[in-house]
C-alpha cells in the first residue's frame, strides 16, 4: 500500500515538473527570465523522480554540452556564476568588440581585490 502511494506521487511530481518545464522555457526567453526559475523547477521534480528522465538528461547533456553544463549548475544552486558566463556570452555575440564592458570590469574588480587584501 505504501510503495503504491509513493509510486503514485512520483508519477504526480513528474506530471506537475513536465508541466513546469515548457513553462519555465517560454519563460526564459522572454526578456525578464523570471520565469526561467519554473524551468529549473520543474527539471528538478522530474530528474529526482525519474530514473528515465534522469538517463535522457544525460545523455542529453553529453551531446550537447554547451548546454547540459549550465542547466546541471542551475540545478546544483551555482546560480550567479550560470548568469555571469551567460552575460559573457551574449555580450560577445551582440556587442561589437570596442563596446565590451564585463570582461575588463571583472579584471578591474579582481585586481582591486587583490590590492585590499595585499594592505590588509
Amino acid at each position: 500500500m505504501i510503495k503504491r502511494m509513493r509510486g503514485i506521487w512520483r508519477a504526480v511530481l513528474v506530471m506537475l515538473g513536465l508541466i513546469l518545464i515548457p513553462l519555465g522555457l517560454v519563460g526564459a526567453v522572454l526578456p525578464t527570465h523570471l520565469l526561467g526559475v519554473l524551468l529549473v523547477l520543474g527539471l528538478i521534480l522530474v530528474l529526482r523522480n525519474s530514473i528515465r528522465w534522469r538517463r535522457r538528461f544525460i545523455h542529453i547533456q553529453r551531446r550537447f554540452p554547451r548546454y547540459g553544463y549550465p542547466v546541471r549548475r542551475l540545478l546544483r544552486g551555482e546560480v550567479l556564476p550560470v548568469v555571469w558566463h551567460e552575460l559573457l556570452r551574449s555580450e560577445r555575440f551582440f556587442i561589437p568588440r570596442q563596446w565590451r564592458r564585463l570582461r575588463r570590469t571583472r579584471t578591474a574588480w579582481r585586481q582591486r581585490r587583490a590590492r585590499l587584501r595585499r594592505t590588509a
